[in-house]
């Protein structure tokens, strides 16, 4: 599967343990999302477009109303990588 850059980085932080937090509309719709590492961190490269795509492709899941964390498709479709301390 074609992973753009950015997909890439958002998808391995989320398999190393990181989660996305989201807000939505009385309408029920996302309107906002952060991403946090595992660490605390937030990661500026996940936009709401980038979470859409994700979404889309079957990488992210939330049970329960939780965050948004890696599926396992998701964790199984990005390339190793090192952690970039």
């Amino acid at each position: 599967m074609n992973i753009s850059k950015h997909e890439q980085r958002v998808l391995h932080e989320l398999a190393l343990g990181g989660a996305i937090h989201f807000e939505r509309r009385e309408n029920g719709k996302i309107h906002s999302v952060t991403c946090y590492t595992r660490e605390g961190h937030i990661l500026g490269e996940c936009t709401l477009d980038l979470f859409h795509r994700l979404h889309r492709r079957g990488f992210l899941q939330s049970r329960n109303g939780r965050p948004y964390r890696a599926s396992r498709l998701g964790i199984t479709s990005v390339r190793a990588q090192l952690n970039q301390r």
